[in-house]
């Protein structure tokens, strides 16, 4: 058998492995930024609205702290959106994969590529292959890839590869620029493009001009390390245009929040951060979807320490590898991951530690790795070729494929839902107020308002000044008929933050559950002033317009929302009732509707966080004799159906219910619970 047809079929076996590790992913739901940058974002509705992607920064995001521009990205998410018909999951998830299992076979030719320029042997192309399956495969990935919003790291690194790849595998074409595009697409994406100039320098020193990082601080070697630098000139300059003109349309509105962490301190924390990730490329048990790792503020911590020597370590090995050739791509690939990690360690950001970030660092640590093994194994050639011994081989390198893969396949389950993920991070990171106060809210969509109380109580002790978690304490004790303490947190919601318009939102929407449409409509209008974007705050306030008979702020209302989602079926729906000067029958995520139906809905809430599931479905079933069309009486009725175990039942209800409302918050949950117990 031929080297290409071995080298074929084996791809083909580790294609399919990759195919099975993420097979259980692409339901996987949306996930925590998800919220405002897809679920809530009224631009990724409508391909009309791409040409804002590339100079609006609104258009991100729906949170004024998180609004930027990654044009790529969102018109991406507006492509998704096109072909699912809405917020469908799957077709998000399937994109972001495809993207990936491109990455792979980039990576591929680069790894063939490096290694080819320091050392040959026949089985260079197995080892690449080898080093392009683990990667994809690897278990920690699986934290990029079914993080929706996170797709940002899979394109940009897609596009590094592509440049850079590029500008390696065809040096005779660099005067057409075509990796410059390349790369000015990836900035497109995430502002990490930046690094492919530093990686393109330490390429040409340690392979065209055949340096080791020693050599370069000799006299007689400076002319080529400025000629480097003057080559990546037009490269370095094109990504800094494009870079400074995206921020030049961020206003100090779009930028993220303050940060108080103290860089010096931040900065030793990033040592102990990347021996962590060093250590989790071999060892990635205790992954977190929101670690609870702070700054640490003691220079004599254990973990200060182990990052300095990890520091020193990685610097060492660096410069004792760019000596020979054979070992200059181990020298490159911990460069590339040391340098894929830069932007995140030398800017304090918020969050200290993101597993998604080892994305683009695990590049350059395949490379090394892969490279190492490669050089073993030709080194022990003899050994190997031996009968049954390159089966040996063979059998060990499927088995780190598998362990990954099998790794992968768990972590997707992990994925799958709100609740099983914040679990998990309530688990592994028990510290993490925002954790426990999103596992409350995956509690709170299921109707487990007890429950969520409970989990925003454990998140109050790390988080007491967070603005959002007493929005959510708001919510909670207003599905218990707690009025009290309901008004209590969303005034201090309020009070902590201001200037954010969720806070002001979901107060209003309480009042309109309440039926006190006057109050609703001030909180709602302050919700729009703050943010004309948030698509429930406009559907909010035209609820209130139309209950209070302000027909013509209806009407403007409406029209406007049209005009940034055309055909939104609610927006028309209000434009009739304008119209007609008549309150329409609008489907919301409230119990407004008539008193009696309000009632016998919170009552059926109410005895199923008491247990009482059969009583519960009778109350809904006199909900249905009122109104046929009620989707929360389904939904209760099938999230009661579940803690029944009767699946077939739960399965025929939430199925009614997301008939009546195709984008009910709760019945995707339920119904994927069900089918989950009882798939046939």
């Amino acid at each position: 058998m031929s080297d290409k047809k071995r080298l074929l079929i084996f791809a083909g076996i580790l294609f399919s492995i990759l195919l099975i590790a993420y097979a259980n992913h692409f339901d996987n739901t949306f996930h925590f930024d998800d919220s405002h940058t897809i679920q809530g974002n009224m631009a990724i509705r409508s391909l009309k609205n791409i040409p804002s992607f590339f100079y609006d920064p609104t258009t991100f995001s729906v949170s004024q702290n998180h609004r930027g521009l990654r044009p790529l990205v969102t018109t991406s998410l507006a492509i998704d959106y096109w072909l699912a018909g809405g917020l469908d999951p799957v077709a998000f998830q399937i994109s972001t994969f495809l993207w990936h299992i491109g990455l792979c076979i980039l990576l591929f030719f680069m790894f063939r590529q490096l290694m080819s320029k320091s050392f040959q042997h026949k089985w260079i192309q197995y080892v690449a292959l080898f080093g392009a399956a683990w990667f994809g495969t690897h278990t920690v990935n699986a934290e990029t890839i079914n993080y929706i919003i996170s797709r940002s790291d899979v394109l940009s690194t897609f596009f590094i590869a592509a440049s850079f790849l590029t500008y390696v595998a065809y040096p005779e074409k660099r005067k057409f620029g075509i990796y410059i595009l390349l790369a000015l697409v990836g900035v497109l994406a995430k502002e990490t493009i930046p690094v492919l100039p530093i990686l393109l320098f330490f390429y040409l020193l340690l392979f065209e001009h055949q340096l080791s990082l020693t050599d370069i601080f000799k006299k007689s070697n400076l002319k080529k390390v400025f000629r480097s630098i003057y080559i990546l000139l037009p490269l370095a300059i094109a990504i800094a245009a494009l870079q400074w003109f995206f921020i030049s349309k961020i206003s100090d509105s779009s930028a993220s929040a303050g940060i108080s962490n103290p860089l010096g301190y931040y900065l030793l924390t990033q040592t102990y951060v990347w021996a962590h990730y060093f250590r989790s490329y071999f060892a990635p048990y205790d992954l977190s979807a929101d670690s609870d790792l702070g700054v640490i503020n003691d220079i004599y911590d254990p973990r200060i320490i182990v990052g300095t020597i990890f520091l020193l370590a990685l610097v060492y090995t660096i410069f004792r590898t760019s000596k020979t050739r054979e070992t200059r791509p181990i020298a490159f690939g911990l460069i590339w991951f040391a340098a894929s990690l830069l932007p995140t360690s030398l800017v304090p950001f918020a969050e200290v530690m993101n597993d998604h970030r080892m994305y683009f660092a695990f590049v350059g640590l395949t490379l090394s790795i892969v490279t190492l093994l490669g050089l073993l194994a030709v080194k022990y050639q003899k050994y190997f070729e031996k009968p049954g011994r390159q089966k040996l081989l063979l059998g060990l390198a499927f088995l780190i494929i598998g362990l990954n893969a099998f790794g992968t396949f768990k972590r997707n389950q992990v994925w799958d839902n709100e609740e099983s993920l914040w679990k998990d991070v309530t688990e592994k990171s028990p510290n993490n107020g925002r954790g426990w106060m999103n596992y409350g809210l995956a509690l709170m969509a299921r109707g487990d308002f007890k429950g969520s109380i409970e989990a925003y109580t454990e998140a109050q002790k790390t988080s007491p000044n967070y603005s959002t978690l007493f929005i959510n304490f708001g919510i909670a004790y207003s599905k218990l008929g707690e009025n009290e303490h309901a008004v209590e947190s969303f005034n201090r919601a309020v009070s902590l933050a201001p200037g954010n318009f969720e806070s002001y939102i979901y107060f209003a929407r309480y009042y309109v559950e309440h039926k006190n449409y006057t109050e609703a409509k001030r909180l709602a209008e302050q919700a729009m002033s703050l943010n004309s974007t948030a698509y429930m705050a406009r559907d909010i306030a035209m609820d209130t317009y139309q209950h209070l008979g302000l027909w013509t702020e209806l009407e403007n209302l409406a029209n406007s929302t049209l005009a940034i989602v055309p055909n939104d079926s609610k927006s028309l729906q209000y434009l009739n009732a304008a119209k007609n000067k008549k309150v329409m029958v609008i489907s919301q995520d409230t119990f407004a509707a008539v008193s009696v139906q309000d009632g016998l809905l919170n009552e059926s809430l109410r005895l199923y966080n008491e247990g009482r599931f059969e009583e519960c479905i009778k109350t809904c079933e006199k909900v249905l004799e009122i109104d046929p069309k009620s989707a929360n009486a389904y939904n209760n009725i099938c999230a009661s159906y579940n803690m029944l175990k009767q699946w077939d039942k739960a399965k025929e209800a939430c199925t009614k219910a997301l008939q009546l409302n195709p984008v009910h918050p709760n019945a995707p949950a339920n119904l994927k619970w069900a089918m989950s117990q009882n798939p046939d």
